[in-house]
């Protein structure tokens, strides 16, 4: 069961009070060891990719503001948010944590999704992060447009709408779906590693389904929580 990894959601965040998606959270979760700290790409109205889970930061719409507008908020630590190259920058200074690089679906539809897709994959390419960064997303022709930018690019589908078959066929190289997909289709965890893919699940906060999904032997959680998951695999490793 040990084999489990820690993805941290947005970050380690939880537990110090930080802003999510920060780059405060992301050291945070690299001086906890996390295998992994996850976060989430938008594109603004000038076309500059940023950190921020939701499609708005602080009451301005990322996709209708410009980056100087969205700088005149700030997060609760007082950091600004964080553009994408600033926060790769961040997480390349180290090589133990990897970032997993969530290409958010833009509300104006699938044109902006894709030029998204197309510009994360080039700045990871350009710092040298190829090694570094995994990608993630709910577009199904997101992961695609990865894999044929990168064909050597960890990707998986967070939908939950595919078999793991499906998602393969297409390049993706892992799945990451709802632990409840998982409850609703059981075998599926199963049948991706028999394929040779990755398998992870959002978001697991407690206890009882981190069990059920080390009992299952995934092999990864993201989770809310990840200095519970890194100590009951501690104590499972005993």
């Amino acid at each position: 069961m040990s084999h489990t990894k820690v993805i941290a959601h947005r970050g380690a965040w939880k537990q110090e009070n930080l802003p999510e998606n920060s780059i405060a959270s992301l050291q945070k979760a690299i001086a906890l060891k996390c295998y992994g700290a996850e976060f989430d790409v938008n594109l603004t109205k000038d076309s500059i990719p940023v950190v921020n889970h939701d499609a708005d930061f602080m009451g301005m719409e990322i996709e209708h503001s410009t980056y100087e507008q969205l700088l005149t908020k700030t997060l609760a630590n007082g950091e600004q948010i964080p553009t994408l190259e600033a926060y790769l920058k961040e997480g390349l200074k180290q090589t133990d944590t990897k970032l997993i690089l969530e290409i958010k679906s833009a509300p104006s539809g699938k044109e902006r999704t894709l030029l998204l897709t197309q510009m994360a994959v080039a700045m990871v390419d350009s710092l040298q992060g190829k090694s570094m960064v995994a990608y993630i997303c709910f577009d199904f022709d997101a992961g695609k447009l990865v894999h044929q930018l990168d064909s050597s690019a960890e990707v998986a589908y967070l939908n939950g709408d595919k078999t793991p078959k499906e998602a393969l066929a297409v390049g993706y190289t892992g799945i990451n779906y709802n632990y409840k997909v998982y409850k609703k289709h059981p075998t599926w965890i199963q049948e991706a590693q028999d394929l040779g893919m990755s398998v992870n699940s959002w978001t697991v906060n407690k206890k009882e389904e981190m069990d059920v999904l080390l009992h299952q032997n995934i092999d990864f959680m993201t989770t809310n929580e990840p200095e519970l998951l890194l100590e009951m695999l501690k104590k499972n490793s005993l």
